[in-house]
């Protein structure tokens, strides 16, 4: 299993913090937001990480971060030149993934939950980390049975068919650098995760892990406000 760390993208919902460092380079308490998503790979069993940055903070995301020896693993840096969807994160790193399985996360998304037994227990098809959301109409939203088989994923929908929402870690197999490589920009002309989640659906393939803990997507100012206070309190509650 080889892991892959999203951090491109220009974070405009942060500006104007965004405009002289990276979001994934702000800081969450006490630590850069990208500790977070490579602690969750890391805690995984994961040791062979790919870095996607955008080119403007290579450098800054190379001084903080290294080879990955202080952290007990390998990384690897790719540039996204322009930001075309999470799914194109397989075009970008399909050198790097060669012929493993890859787990996905971005840089922006931090969990209270380890995933080691999701990650080790992976065999093949597609599986999708899912969490209950007060607010689906801002997410894809996950349809599923009561032998927890998926149904339909939509974007962001109107009616949503269930209040669980797909959060921002995907574990595939090989398969996904050949399923993208079908896939269609969507209107605004991305590579769109739910599309290549829906050809795995497709082949019945798909499969899904519950997000139990705190899961926090920290591309706003509320949620990383949020994630921050929840984090200092954690930590402070520790040290009692």
């Amino acid at each position: 299993m080889k892991g892959i760390i999203l951090a491109g993208g220009s974070g405009t919902r942060l500006r104007p913090l965004t405009k002289v460092t990276s979001k994934q380079l702000l800081p969450v308490y006490d630590q850069p937001m990208i500790f977070y998503p490579l602690k969750t790979l890391l805690d995984g069993g994961i040791k062979d990480i790919l870095i996607i940055v955008a080119p403007d903070h290579a450098g800054d995301f190379l001084k903080l971060l290294g080879s990955g020896k202080d952290f007990g693993c390998k990384f690897t840096y790719e540039i996204q030149d322009n930001p075309g969807g999470i799914a194109q994160a397989f075009m970008v790193g399909q050198n790097f993934i060669g012929n493993d399985n890859v787990t996905l996360i971005l840089g922006d998304n931090i969990y209270e939950d380890t995933f080691q037994d999701a990650i080790t227990s992976f065999k093949s098809g597609g599986r999708i980390f899912i969490k209950d959301v007060k607010d689906p109409q801002r997410f894809g939203i996950v349809e599923f049975d009561e032998n927890n088989q998926v149904i339909s994923i939509e974007e962001k929908p109107k009616a949503a068919k269930s209040k669980y929402a797909v959060t921002g870690m995907y574990i595939y197999d090989n398969t996904v650098i050949k399923k993208v490589k079908h896939l269609k920009p969507s209107d605004r002309g991305e590579l769109e995760i739910t599309d290549l989640n829906n050809l795995y659906l497709k082949e019945k393939t798909l499969d899904i892990a519950f997000v139990n803990g705190k899961w926090f997507d920290t591309g706003t100012f509320e949620s990383l406000h949020d994630a921050i206070v929840f984090i200092r309190d954690k930590k402070l509650a520790k040290k009692k």
